[in-house]
């Protein structure tokens, strides 16, 4: 005796649920076609009717319309499944993950072939072990400790210049990116085309280096530049002014690393005479707290990478034209370390410290010593 199809009833939210996947780009083509086959049996065609309209075996148009007939929605799913069988045993995953995270006798890290090979595992067995793991041993990072005493009312200091600015004032970070060199290249650039990148001749000619005086005022991202030929206290002195000119009428807490240039007599005197300007010191081997190293990475990145300058004059102009470019829509600097990660510092470079203390510094001989 032949089956009987089912009768197919929807109610309006089910159907428009029905309509939503049939419309929606993300939902999986197996699910469509179901669900074409469920309203097209609530209109009431026939199973031959379905499968001849949407070309597909009479028997999968049942299937799915049985499905939905006793379970509702969940019948035209797809059922769950155990998926493959896990090849390698919890032994072989420590085995690798243990390796991998011990110095190689012979490389100075690991990679996927080497190490399958000194384990003498598959290399697809152990890229899936250390991707599931989250083991990337050619990866490395690179960090330092601050010595500096100070470290902790230093660095909470500027970063609460940082998220909560005086009233009034405007938060500056100041810095030198010194030895820029202007390269050119003995043979011709070929330009990009089509599956082929720019490229340029390893050969290259050196035209001298500038020095880039950058102040960053990290409200607006508005930066104030000074390209000399050479960093100097004389030209750091000069920068200072040129930056109390730009910003008039506003008292200026400006971010500094400790450069014997910005913390010199001549810079104390110079502070003294400008009641408005307030200088505050990274700590120690912490340059990352100035956040005027981020624009500097932009630039290299952006500008320098890839350029080519025939002479010191060249890049002088570019490096100008490039911060003019910059300032005409420029985009705010925002300090994005949280108060966990920054404890976590806090909390490390204690330890370190506590665990190394700083050397006595040995005595000088005299001058007019007399040897015998």
């Amino acid at each position: 005796m032949p089956r009987v199809a089912p009768v197919v009833l929807l109610t309006s939210a089910v159907k428009a649920a029905l309509d939503l996947l049939v419309r929606s780009p993300s939902t999986p083509q197996g699910l469509v076609q179901r669900s074409r086959i469920v309203l097209a049996a609530a209109a009431g065609r026939t199973n031959q009717e379905i499968a001849g309209e949407l070309r597909m075996p009479e028997v999968t148009v049942g299937k799915w319309r049985r499905g939905f007939a006793s379970r509702g929605l969940d019948g035209i799913k797809d059922a769950s499944r155990s998926g493959r069988p896990v090849k390698h045993g919890q032994q072989i995953v420590q085995r690798v993950q243990n390796r991998a995270c011990q110095q190689p006798e012979y490389y100075s890290r690991w990679s996927v072939r080497t190490l399958a090979e000194d384990l003498k595992l598959p290399p697809s067995t152990v890229h899936q072990i250390l991707a599931a793991s989250g083991l990337q041993p050619h990866r490395i990072r690179t960090f330092t400790f601050s010595p500096d005493p100070d470290f902790e009312s230093k660095l909470l200091d500027i970063v609460g210049l940082y998220l909560n600015p005086p009233e009034n004032a405007l938060v500056l970070c100041v810095d030198e990116k010194t030895g820029i060199q202007a390269l050119d290249r003995t043979q011709p650039l070929l330009p990009l085309s089509a599956k082929k990148p720019r490229s340029w001749t390893n050969e290259y000619v050196r035209h001298g280096t500038q020095s880039l005086l950058a102040a960053l005022e990290i409200a607006s991202g508005q930066v104030v530049v000074h390209v000399k030929q050479r960093r100097t206290s004389v030209n750091f002195l000069r920068f200072l002014n040129q930056v109390v000119q730009a910003f008039p009428g506003r008292e200026l807490h400006m971010v500094l690393d400790n450069l014997n240039i910005h913390k010199n007599a001549a810079a104390q005197r110079r502070l003294q005479r400008n009641p408005r300007v307030h200088f505050h010191y990274t700590p120690t081997h912490a340059s990352w707290v100035n956040m005027v190293e981020c624009f500097f990475s932009i630039l290299g990145k952006q500008g320098l990478s890839q350029s080519v300058h025939k002479s010191k004059r060249q890049l002088k102009e570019f490096l100008l034209s490039y911060i003019a470019h910059n300032n005409e829509n420029p985009r705010p600097f925002v300090w994005t370390k949280g108060p966990e990660k920054l404890q976590r510092i806090i909390e490390a470079t204690k330890e370190y410290q506590a665990a190394h203390p700083p050397k006595p510094r040995k005595r000088r001989r005299a001058a007019n010593t007399i040897n015998n």
